[in-house]
């Protein structure tokens, strides 16, 4: 086992075909990363390989990236989790159009830090060791690795490795730290996956977030399945934990090789989410050979994934080479991505670096006519809160969740509320309840806005209604996606102003100080109504019926009816008939007036002459009032005393 280090850092090799990059982290390291025969037999590096040093009290390990361009996706895969670029040319051959390459992906990807190592000094002149660090400058003059330090080395004799060694390290030290990443749920992009007998499926890559210990259980994305880790390496070390920024291998269980591939993640359980629709700010580099409009495939890189897919731009008919724009990514099949990751995109065929950029939005849904721009503006303007507001608007009567907004960032659910929640100190937004759900101070206006109208059209409807069931008015308000939210925008609209709130009565909402009031004749036909229903006592005929007999019209007739029930003048039975109020109290009086405890349905029937018809429906009616209780075949009679002990 090999001496445990207190820090540690990841390197990514960088450079050209064939300048040395496995045989100089062979000297640093003593490992030769060249795994494969094919590698050995044609002297290249063909997939990615690892290895670590202990120097200083720091682990650095080292991922070495192939340089021929026909494995430059290859090295991709590699370089997404680094921290490091250590840029590899040979003093005999100088910047070559693999260094070009490397060196735009790893600025693309903003790569925190970086050296350049001028190798292969052992075979040639000192004069021309000084002009490959002038040319090297030069290639870096333009990039953010403009006045890197460039070290003379030689793998062969063992010149300058010291110095390299000091120089990582002290890269290492002052480079920004990864404590921030490790509080976040765990991510790890696979760049291998592979069998071992004995041991199972194995899975390599960069812990780009979080940790992961020994027993956890993590999602496998984009493909949906859960695997739990036997055990931890890191560079050759068994541990028991994994933190953001290490070289780590993982032996899980649960699952087959077949499930788990390079471009694949293992995340933490129900964080992260695939997508195939992206919002990004893209760069498209200047020697791209030529613009793209949207109808031209690119091969989209994130982390070890690649995804064949369209990019349109947003704010141009077309993205010419050395220009920066908003962007949509179209993808063919679905990978992981949070708002922040970096990517970069490839011309498929003939393969060629064309550019790339950062994703603001992993679940984009472009918005329509005017609404595309301040949303773009929103999501681009670098701030958190700023894009939780626009999503919050984007999601209209719905609100944002704080489990989405997690999802979209992807950090912890406490995390997301606390961008949230400073949005709502900010009266940016508005939290429906306690249930997690934020809105749009503009979404609450326009939902209290359209209620008073509804309620308004209901009344004009019907001028003597009571009010609006509540039911209908959420179902037309906010529809199935946002009913839950009801209480919420009630109370928002019950607060809204004079002329925005209406109020709740129980299950109706209507507006405040209204009272509905029966004209002169309307009041006459209310009593004709009534009275009708009184003399008929328990058997009254069809409303229809005593509509046509009192010659009104059925409009008047029936609007006049809804008032008598919703004011309790009349009574409607369970199965909709209708009975006068005053016969139904009669009829409890006399009930109670039998001296029956208990009765079957043929003694009720009998005793109050009903069909079958109408003595259903009261008996229903005086369970729901509590007046008799069913027990088996018989109903017993329920007299105050028994229903004050119920």
């Amino acid at each position: 086992m090999s001496e445990i280090a207190a820090n540690r850092f990841v390197v990514g090799t960088a450079g050209h075909v064939d300048h040395g990059k496995t045989r100089l982290v062979q000297a640093l390291t003593g490992v030769d990363c060249d795994r494969w025969e094919e590698e050995k037999q044609r002297g290249i590096t063909i997939d990615l390989g690892f290895a670590s040093m202990v120097e200083d009290g720091w682990q650095i390990g080292f991922v070495d990236v192939p340089g021929h361009e026909r494995f430059v996706h290859n090295a991709l895969a590699g370089l997404g989790g680094i921290q490091m670029m250590v840029l590899v040319v040979a003093a005999d051959e100088g910047v070559m159009p693999q260094t070009l390459e490397h060196l735009a992906i790893c600025s693309l990807l903003r790569i925190p830090a970086g050296l350049a190592a001028l190798s292969k000094t052992d075979l040639v002149s000192p004069d021309l060791v000084e002009l490959a660090e002038l040319e090297l400058e030069e290639a870096l003059a333009d990039t953010p690795f403009a006045g890197a330090p460039i070290l003379p080395v030689s793998a062969q004799s063992g010149e300058g490795l010291e110095q390299l060694r000091a120089a990582l390290v002290e890269l290492a030290r002052s480079s920004a730290p990864i404590d921030r990443y490790r509080r976040l749920p765990a991510r790890l992009p696979i760049d291998r996956a592979f069998h071992l007998r004995g041991l199972g499926v194995l899975v390599t890559g960069t812990l780009a977030r979080g940790t992961v210990c020994v027993g956890d259980e993590l999602d496998i994305l984009p493909a949906a399945g859960r695997a739990r880790v036997r055990s931890i390496e890191v560079h050759g070390d068994r541990r028991q934990q994994a933190e953001a920024g290490e070289r780590t291998s993982l032996q899980l269980v649960g699952v087959d090789l077949e499930q788990v591939a390079r471009g694949h993640e293992l995340t933490a359980p129900g964080v992260y989410r695939a997508t195939t629709s992206l919002l990004v700010r893209c760069r498209l580099l200047a020697t791209a050979p030529e613009p793209l409009d949207g109808s031209s495939p690119v091969r989209l890189h994130v982390n070890a994934a690649q995804r064949i897919g369209k990019l349109r731009p947003l704010e141009t008919e077309r993205l010419v080479p050395g220009q920066e724009a908003l962007a949509e990514i179209r993808l063919d099949e679905p990978l992981v991505a949070v708002r922040g990751d970096r990517f970069v995109i490839r011309r498929p065929s003939p393969q060629t670096t064309l550019g790339g950029g950062e994703v603001l939005d992993p679940a984009w849904r472009r918005p329509r006519g005017k609404a595309l721009a301040p949303t773009i503006e929103a999501l681009d303007a670098g701030d958190r809160q700023a894009a939780a507001v626009q999503w919050a608007a984007d999601s209209r009567e719905a609100g944002l969740a704080v489990t989405e907004l997690a999802l979209r960032l992807g950090v912890v659910p406490a995390d997301a509320r606390e961008v949230l929640n400073g949005a709502a100190q900010a009266s940016l937004l508005l939290e429906a309840g306690a249930g997690g759900r934020f809105v749009t101070a503009a979404t609450v206006r326009r939902v209290t806005r359209r209620a008073r109208r509804l309620v308004e059209a209901h009344f004009a409807a019907d001028r003597l209604s009571r009010g609006m069931p509540k039911a209908e008015l959420v179902r037309r308000l906010l529809g199935a996606r946002a009913a839950d939210l009801a209480p919420a925008y009630l109370d928002w609209s019950s607060r809204g102003g004079k002329d925005l709130s209406v109020v709740t009565d129980g299950e109706l909402v209507t507006l405040p100080g209204r009272a509905s009031e029966l004209t002169g004749a309307e009041s006459r036909l209310a009593r004709d109504i009534v009275g009708g229903f009184e003399e008929q006592g328990l058997t009254p005929g069809s409303p229809e019926e005593l509509c046509r007999t009192l010659g009104a019209k059925p409009q008047v007739f029936d609007g006049v009816l809804r008032y008598l029930v919703e004011r309790g003048k009349l009574v409607r039975l369970p199965s909709g008939l209708l009975l006068a109020a005053s016969a139904l109290e009669r009829f409890r009086a006399d009930l109670l007036a039998t001296g029956w405890d208990t009765f079957t349905v043929a003694d009720f029937k009998d005793r109050f002459g009903l069909t079958r018809k109408w003595a259903i429906p009261l008996l229903e009616h005086l369970d729901r009032q509590r007046l008799t209780r069913r027990e088996g075949d018989r109903r017993r009679v329920l007299r105050p005393r028994h229903r004050m002990g119920a």
